[in-house]
């Protein structure tokens, strides 16, 4: 295996982890913002969304 290869190989390992690590970051966010309007709605007056 090339020294390009090795390197693309670690490069791509690196970009693959963070991409998981956003996007695990963004579901959890997610998760807080609809907790967040599931306790507020009632008393705010906003439709529940179920």
């Amino acid at each position: 295996m090339s020294v390009a290869a090795i390197l693309a190989l670690a490069v791509g390992l690196y970009l693959a982890f963070k991409l998981v690590g956003f996007l695990l970051k963004a579901a959890m966010w997610g998760v807080v913002a609809a907790a967040l309007y599931c306790l507020a709605a009632p008393s705010l007056g906003w439709p529940l969304p179920w």
